[in-house]
């Protein structure tokens, strides 16, 4: 079964990398990079997004015409700011797989249909 991780910053988070080191933020960046490299056998495909003040929102549904919108305006202060699709057995792999996650600090689990 194929399974989306979906990677999300919180403000926290964005604050905490702001405030770190150059170092620091290398040694962030290689934990990830490990990540990636310890899961590469499973991994479909993977992202990382641009910026959220990149992002431009469609809301369907609310009168003739949808409502668009720069950013990402979701209802919260989190932003997904990547993703990877994992071929995994079932969603106990996708949860271990997401606890050891060593980014930021939420990841959204979704089976992908298709």
């Amino acid at each position: 079964m194929k399974y989306a991780l979906l990677f999300v910053e919180t403000e926290q988070f964005e604050q905490e990398l702001a405030a770190m080191s150059q170092d620091e933020r290398d040694r962030a960046v290689e934990k990830v990079m490990r990540w990636l490299d310890d899961h590469a056998g499973r991994i479909t495909h993977r992202a990382k997004l641009q910026p959220a003040h990149t992002a431009t929102t469609v809301r369907l549904g609310e009168g003739d015409e949808p409502l668009i919108t720069d950013g990402p305006f979701v209802e919260g202060k989190e932003v997904v700011s990547g993703y990877v699709e994992m071929e995994l057995n079932d969603l106990d792999e996708a949860i271990a797989a997401a606890r050891s996650w060593p980014g930021c600090p939420v990841v959204e689990i979704r089976p992908v249909e298709w």
